[in-house]
């Protein structure tokens, strides 16, 4: 019994999809989620994604910390924060979410971002610690003039499209 254990435990953490891992070991995952990231901290019961979710790779959910600090006036100190990631967020690349925060419908959080407090709805932030840089409604109207519309498109489409354009229909900083 051990050992069929140890193999579910394998699979679920190295060979199933990380949404199916996610849901495996408790995260409560909506509907259409892309999920790429499975560092689900060690309650990841606390942990509540919504409908079409993108969580990038790197990404790392933290729901405890600090507690060993208070440890050596109170032994058995714990604090714990749940996470709400409400629908149509996405979480860029290596980005870090302390314990407690609510990411809001529509926000989107810049990659390597550290979220120590809650993210509005419809916000863009960035940076560590993360703080707002404008609205998802700017971040479009910023960067429309470079939609290229090759969502659903095959990886060969895509890489036609791309290395035919002239440089300035990419993103320049």
């Amino acid at each position: 019994m051990k050992i069929l254990t140890n193999l579910l435990k394998f699979y679920y953490r190295f060979i199933a999809s990380p949404v199916a891992y996610a849901k495996h070991i408790g995260v409560n995952v909506g509907e259409h989620c892309f999920i790429s990231t499975r560092n689900w901290s060690t309650e990841p019961y606390l942990i509540t994604i919504g409908d079409n979710v993108q969580i990038t790779a790197g990404v790392w959910f933290f729901t405890h910390g600090g507690g060993n600090v208070a440890r050596e006036k109170y032994p058995k100190f714990d604090v714990f924060g749940k996470f709400k990631i409400e629908d149509w967020v996405y979480i860029g690349s290596c980005s870090l979410i302390m314990p407690g925060v609510t990411i809001g419908r529509g926000a989107l959080v810049a990659a390597g971002s550290v979220v120590t407090k809650s993210v509005p709805a419809g916000a863009v932030v960035g940076g560590n610690p993360a703080k707002y840089i404008c609205s998802v409604d700017e971040y479009i109207k910023h960067n429309f003039k470079y939609n290229l519309d090759s969502k659903g498109m095959t990886p060969s489409e895509k890489r036609s499209l791309l290395l035919s354009l002239s440089d300035d229909k990419f993103i320049k900083k």
